[in-house]
Protein backbone atom coordinates (compact mmCIF):
# COMPACT_ATOMS: atom_id res chain seq x y z
CA UNK A 1 0.00 0.00 0.00
CA UNK A 2 0.86 3.51 -0.68
CA UNK A 3 1.05 6.57 1.48
CA UNK A 4 -1.95 7.82 -0.49
CA UNK A 5 -4.07 4.93 0.93
CA UNK A 6 -2.69 5.30 4.27
CA UNK A 7 -3.88 8.63 4.37
CA UNK A 8 -7.50 7.83 3.19
CA UNK A 9 -7.56 5.84 6.12
CA UNK A 10 -6.45 7.90 8.29
CA UNK A 11 -9.02 10.26 6.95
CA UNK A 12 -12.26 7.79 7.35
CA UNK A 13 -10.58 7.16 10.97
CA UNK A 14 -11.10 10.44 12.02
CA UNK A 15 -14.68 10.54 11.23
CA UNK A 16 -14.94 8.04 14.05
CA UNK A 17 -14.03 10.84 16.54
CA UNK A 18 -13.22 9.29 19.97
CA UNK A 19 -14.19 6.56 21.09
CA UNK A 20 -16.50 3.63 19.00
CA UNK A 21 -17.32 0.52 18.48
CA UNK A 22 -18.60 -1.69 15.41
CA UNK A 23 -20.20 -5.06 15.01
CA UNK A 24 -18.21 -8.06 13.20
CA UNK A 25 -20.55 -8.22 10.25
CA UNK A 26 -20.91 -11.52 8.22
CA UNK A 27 -20.18 -11.21 4.66
CA UNK A 28 -23.29 -12.91 3.16
CA UNK A 29 -25.43 -10.05 3.98
CA UNK A 30 -25.28 -7.08 2.11
CA UNK A 31 -26.89 -4.23 4.39
CA UNK A 32 -24.13 -5.05 6.81
CA UNK A 33 -20.84 -4.63 4.36
CA UNK A 34 -21.67 -1.27 3.62
CA UNK A 35 -20.77 0.38 7.24
CA UNK A 36 -17.56 -0.05 9.32
CA UNK A 37 -15.56 -0.70 6.10
CA UNK A 38 -12.76 1.36 4.03
CA UNK A 39 -13.81 1.32 0.26
CA UNK A 40 -11.71 2.66 -2.25
CA UNK A 41 -11.99 3.02 -6.07
CA UNK A 42 -8.72 1.38 -7.00
CA UNK A 43 -4.93 0.93 -5.15
CA UNK A 44 -3.03 3.78 -6.40
CA UNK A 45 -0.72 3.36 -8.97
CA UNK A 46 1.46 6.28 -8.31
CA UNK A 47 2.39 8.67 -5.30
CA UNK A 48 0.27 11.13 -7.42
CA UNK A 49 -2.56 8.65 -8.77
CA UNK A 50 -5.73 10.13 -6.76
CA UNK A 51 -7.71 7.44 -4.93
CA UNK A 52 -11.78 8.07 -4.09
CA UNK A 53 -12.45 6.86 -0.44
CA UNK A 54 -16.24 6.13 1.10
CA UNK A 55 -16.07 5.05 4.89
CA UNK A 56 -19.44 4.93 6.74
CA UNK A 57 -19.36 4.34 10.56
CA UNK A 58 -22.59 2.20 11.81
CA UNK A 59 -22.32 3.74 15.80
CA UNK A 60 -22.08 7.16 15.01
CA UNK A 61 -23.90 7.50 11.98
CA UNK A 62 -21.16 9.52 10.24
CA UNK A 63 -19.14 9.29 6.96
CA UNK A 64 -16.85 10.61 4.64
CA UNK A 65 -15.79 10.69 1.29
CA UNK A 66 -12.72 11.22 0.59
CA UNK A 67 -10.27 11.58 -2.67
CA UNK A 68 -6.51 11.73 -1.78
CA UNK A 69 -2.94 10.88 -3.61
CA UNK A 70 0.28 11.06 -1.33
CA UNK A 71 0.57 14.37 -1.56
CA UNK A 72 -2.85 16.01 -1.84
CA UNK A 73 -6.42 15.48 -0.38
CA UNK A 74 -9.86 16.32 -0.18
CA UNK A 75 -12.72 15.39 2.10
CA UNK A 76 -15.93 15.82 3.12
CA UNK A 77 -17.80 14.41 6.08
CA UNK A 78 -21.42 13.56 6.38
CA UNK A 79 -24.12 12.14 8.99
CA UNK A 80 -26.89 9.36 7.84
CA UNK A 81 -29.84 7.45 8.46
CA UNK A 82 -29.59 3.91 7.13
CA UNK A 83 -33.13 2.85 5.93
CA UNK A 84 -33.15 -0.63 4.00
CA UNK A 85 -30.56 -0.11 1.14
CA UNK A 86 -30.90 3.67 1.43
CA UNK A 87 -28.49 5.66 3.31
CA UNK A 88 -30.41 9.04 4.11
CA UNK A 89 -27.25 11.71 4.12
CA UNK A 90 -26.95 15.24 5.32
CA UNK A 91 -23.82 17.34 4.41
CA UNK A 92 -23.57 19.49 7.04
CA UNK A 93 -21.42 22.21 5.82
CA UNK A 94 -23.79 23.05 3.80
CA UNK A 95 -26.98 21.84 4.43
CA UNK A 96 -27.43 19.51 1.48
CA UNK A 97 -29.36 15.73 1.48
CA UNK A 98 -29.53 13.20 -0.32
CA UNK A 99 -30.90 9.53 -0.54
CA UNK A 100 -28.39 6.93 -1.36
CA UNK A 101 -28.83 3.83 -2.90
CA UNK A 102 -26.32 1.53 -1.88
CA UNK A 103 -25.55 -1.78 -2.67
CA UNK A 104 -22.81 -3.97 -1.93
CA UNK A 105 -22.16 -7.76 -2.80
CA UNK A 106 -19.05 -10.08 -2.93
CA UNK A 107 -17.49 -9.78 -6.21
CA UNK A 108 -13.96 -10.35 -7.66
CA UNK A 109 -13.15 -7.30 -9.64
CA UNK A 110 -10.08 -5.66 -9.53
CA UNK A 111 -8.50 -8.11 -7.62
CA UNK A 112 -10.87 -6.80 -4.76
CA UNK A 113 -13.68 -9.24 -2.59
CA UNK A 114 -16.30 -6.97 -2.40
CA UNK A 115 -18.25 -4.40 -4.14
CA UNK A 116 -19.97 -0.98 -3.70
CA UNK A 117 -22.59 0.90 -5.52
CA UNK A 118 -23.62 3.87 -4.74
CA UNK A 119 -26.72 5.75 -6.56
CA UNK A 120 -28.00 9.04 -6.08
CA UNK A 121 -24.70 10.98 -4.47
CA UNK A 122 -23.34 13.75 -5.88
CA UNK A 123 -19.76 12.95 -4.00
CA UNK A 124 -17.20 10.41 -4.77
CA UNK A 125 -17.69 7.84 -7.28
CA UNK A 126 -20.23 5.46 -8.04
CA UNK A 127 -18.52 2.37 -8.00
CA UNK A 128 -16.06 1.13 -4.75
CA UNK A 129 -14.16 -1.71 -3.71
CA UNK A 130 -13.06 -3.31 -0.48
CA UNK A 131 -11.37 -6.62 0.58
CA UNK A 132 -11.34 -8.97 3.50
CA UNK A 133 -9.51 -7.42 6.43
CA UNK A 134 -10.44 -3.64 5.49
CA UNK A 135 -13.08 -4.29 8.37
CA UNK A 136 -12.99 -1.19 11.15
CA UNK A 137 -13.91 -4.20 14.10
CA UNK A 138 -14.15 -3.86 17.73
CA UNK A 139 -12.16 -0.35 17.70
CA UNK A 140 -12.26 0.94 21.16
CA UNK A 141 -9.99 3.97 20.90
CA UNK A 142 -7.47 5.81 18.18
CA UNK A 143 -4.64 3.28 19.31
CA UNK A 144 -6.32 0.54 18.49
CA UNK A 145 -7.73 2.12 15.55
CA UNK A 146 -4.19 3.01 14.34
CA UNK A 147 -3.05 -0.58 14.96
CA UNK A 148 -5.86 -1.87 12.51
CA UNK A 149 -4.77 0.87 9.84
CA UNK A 150 -1.11 -0.42 10.29
CA UNK A 151 -2.02 -3.60 10.05
CA UNK A 152 -3.94 -2.83 6.99
CA UNK A 153 -1.40 -1.29 5.62
CA UNK A 154 1.30 -4.03 6.10
CA UNK A 155 -0.88 -6.48 4.13
CA UNK A 156 -1.17 -4.25 1.09
CA UNK A 157 2.28 -3.55 1.18
CA UNK A 158 3.45 -7.40 1.29
CA UNK A 159 0.97 -7.71 -1.83
CA UNK A 160 2.54 -5.39 -4.00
Amino acid sequence: MRKSVLLVIVVAVAVAVGRWRSTSEPAADPKRLIANRIWLDHIPRSDKDTVQAFFANSKEAVGVFAASSQWRGSYELFRYEAHGGELRVVYPQTGEREGVRAKARRCTEQGMDFCLELEGTSRGVKKYYSREGWEVDAARDAGEIQGQVEALRAQLVAAE
